[in-house]
């Protein structure tokens, strides 16, 4: 499944270079191994056009001790 987010320009330019391999995200879309996130850059007023897709590879949801309950963290690799 695809789903789109907004991010960040600073997260957004992470992701691109590779130092940002993972994201924390509410789970209210049931985030999945194997989903395709598009990352869309966001200003927090308005998008600048720019986006990358990147693939869901791992996931650790709350069961995990330390995660907040409703929330997961997800492994990503960006997708050319």
């Amino acid at each position: 499944m695809e789903h789109e987010l907004k991010i960040y320009p600073k997260y957004f330019e992470d992701v691109l270079s590779g130092k940002k391999k993972f994201e924390i995200r509410k789970d209210d879309r049931k985030f999945c191994i194997g989903d395709v996130l598009i990352l869309k850059e966001w200003d927090n007023i308005k998008y600048s056009g720019r986006e990358a897709k990147a693939k869901v590879i791992y996931l650790i949801d709350d069961k995990f001790v330390g995660i907040q309950p409703g929330y997961v963290v997800m492994g990503i690799e960006l997708e050319n």
